[in-house]
């Protein structure tokens, strides 16, 4: 099948716009391809230092290009859940070399920091540069042209998006990506929220909170709500990077070691020593990219993505803007639902039918492209599939079952939760704001109020808690953008918000800052551009100012006239507490370089 005429025209015309910028980038992976994954380019004392621990048989191998050489890229350390897994996934991957005649290297490690352990804490003004640190990090390790193609082994927010990059502008090599799956469900998140609340109305106790957030995150995996971390896995799959079927398995299974294994044997069959060459750079083109974006609006996926992956089409050369976003949100229906769009977690929609699930509904309804490559090769129906363990311990696939195992989490496109996806594009005098409605009842899709303002979220935690956040208003958090401070999430607000809502008070959030992926039902304007730092309006609203959000006509208005504006001098706040300790003044470079949110917010420069 072949794509809607409404998805196919807003491919062509990313098509047409990338036009220069793809094509000078796919001569550059030619051209790299010509020279590198040769290992008979490098001296012999290159070579050496290359393959000095390796087996003499190895050695023969290498020194004449005669077998592929694999290369790892791990983002594994066992302070993170979701990536201690990975722990003992390169000794798997090395077996699987080794049987399928190849050989793997770990080429490199990269970082990894939990967003969940340093929010609302100065590490997270690290965060959103993390993902640039590791691109950086992750060439680093290929830059030694050791390898015929890499597997790259990250999970979590910035991880994903950090080595895509990398792997795309290594683009003349292959890549698969191997996910470490979600941990088994523990205390439903719902409960979790609910006690969050109590603490901060102080109706709990800490000693209560914390037990319910052990419940919670409890063990190896990804964490179970539909975050920014299973969205990058959404995304990796309905992309083409992963194995058909591998996203959702949870960590130590044997069905997930053999799925590893799986990739690493097909990481090597598709290098350029074999017959089925499939480089990155030219597997992930303007329809890869557009699959993504579809699939982020169908499952009501992470707003970082309306940033990561700006950036990382900006890798391939591929100049995806909100625009492109925004226009394909009215095209695509929502059909899931987990938390925090719902009650259920990424355990129960890959029960429901997961990944392939989806990818059949929405290809049939002619909502991505099928004509797609993959690491698995020729078109995106062979992800139609559930991964299951054969008796010989094998993956085999099975086509996944007509209906949904539960359309209270996964819908059919005949029954979806609703006609349009999860994110908008907001505009209007105060610029430019995305906005997820996926989790947000309708009756909260717009909202005029006085604004509060505060330079900080932490200012307006002080004030909740002095009981001055009193009627209806809208929350107007600045200087949060990538210059001022790095753009950190400002998660901890949903918290208080929420309270205030229950309490029936009509709230909203409007900032230059993020939100998580795990944003939920308060109406939230978040990634405002142009950010404060850069004279944008949001830094000229004042208290009592009135502000509209209207997510039904996808406006974002301050109802101060032109004049009086234009009349408002810019304020400057003092930022020196964002620019020293946990390591932020190492990241002055990266607040200076870094572009506006629409463009990705990168310090590789602007994307659009």
């Amino acid at each position: 099948m072949t794509a809607r005429s409404d998805i196919q025209a807003i491919t062509d015309r990313i098509r047409e716009r990338s036009r220069a910028s793809r094509e000078a980038y796919l001569g550059r992976i030619s051209d790299a391809a010509g020279k590198a994954a040769n290992r008979s380019v490098l001296s012999c004392g290159n070579l050496a230092h290359g393959f000095a621990v390796c087996s003499p048989q190895e050695k023969t191998a290498l020194s004449g290009d005669v077998v592929p050489n694999l290369g790892i890229v791990t983002a594994y350390n066992d302070m993170l859940s979701a990536h201690q897994p990975f722990e003992t996934f390169p000794a798997l991957i090395k077996q699987a070399a080794r049987e399928a005649g190849g050989i793997a290297q770990v080429a490199g490690g990269v970082p990894a920091m939990c967003d969940g352990v340093t929010q609302g804490m100065p590490g997270m003004e690290l965060s959103l540069f993390s993902r640039d640190v590791i691109a950086m990090a992750a060439a680093v390790g290929l830059s030694h042209n050791m390898f015929d193609a890499a597997v790259f082994l990250g999970v979590c927010d910035k991880i994903v998006p950090g080595l895509l990059i990398a792997a795309l502008t290594f683009g003349h090599l292959p890549a698969v990506f191997i996910p470490a799956g979600p941990m088994t469900s523990g205390l439903p998140n719902d409960e979790k929220a609910r006690v969050r609340q109590l603490y901060a109305e102080g109706k709990v106790g800490r000693a209560e909170l914390l037990e319910a957030e052990s419940k919670s995150y409890h063990g190896p995996g990804t964490c179970t709500f539909y975050g920014t971390a299973n969205s990058n896995q959404m995304l990796m799959e309905i992309m083409g990077l992963h194995t058909p079927g591998a996203s959702f398995v949870n960590p130590g299974t044997p069905l997930r070691d053999a799925l590893t294994r799986e990739a690493a044997r097909r990481a090597l069959a598709i290098t350029r020593l074999g017959n089925d060459y499939i480089p990155a750079g030219r597997m992930i083109d303007e329809r890869a990219i557009v699959n993504g974006v579809v699939g982020l609006h169908a499952t009501g996926g992470s707003t970082n993505h309306t940033i990561h992956l700006i950036a990382m089409a900006a890798a391939a050369g591929i100049r995806l803007t909100w625009q492109d976003i925004s226009d394909l949100a009215e095209a695509v229906p929502l059909l899931a639902r987990v938390y925090p769009n719902g009650l259920s977690d990424v355990n129960h929609f890959a029960a429901a039918g997961g990944m392939g699930f989806l990818i059949r509904e929405l290809l049939d309804a002619g909502l991505l492209h099928e004509d797609v490559q993959t690491v698995w090769g020729e078109g995106l129906r062979a992800y139609t599939v559930e991964a299951k363990l054969g008796p010989d311990g094998s993956v085999v696939r099975e086509p996944v079952p007509r209906d949904s195992g539960d359309e209270k989490v996964l819908a059919p496109f005949a029954r979806a939760f609703q006609p349009t996806g999860g994110l908008k594009v907001l505009a209007g005098n105060i610029g430019h704001a995305i906005i997820k409605t996926s989790a947000v009842k309708p009756e909260r899709h717009v909202i005029e109020a006085p604004a509060r303002v505060f330079d900080s979220q932490q200012g307006l935690n002080d004030a909740f808690k002095a009981g001055a956040l009193t009627g209806d208003f809208i929350a107007v958090i600045r200087f949060q953008g990538p210059k001022a401070n790095g753009m950190p999430e400002l998660h901890r607000l949903t918290t208080v918000l929420g309270i205030l809502q229950d309490r029936g008070q009509r709230v909203a959030l409007v900032t230059d800052g993020r939100m998580s992926g795990a944003s939920g039902k308060v109406p939230a304007a978040i990634h405002v551009t142009p950010e404060a730092l850069e004279g944008g309006v949001i830094g000229k609203i004042r208290d009592g100012d009135v502000v509209r959000l209207d997510a039904t006509t996808g406006t974002l208005e301050l109802l101060v006239s032109a004049a009086d504006l234009a009349l408002r001098p810019a304020p400057h706040p003092d930022l020196s507490e964002n620019e020293f300790g946990f390591g932020r003044e190492l990241f002055a470079g990266f607040r200076h370089l870094a572009g506006r949110a629409d463009q990705g917010a990168s310090a590789f420069g602007n994307a659009a």
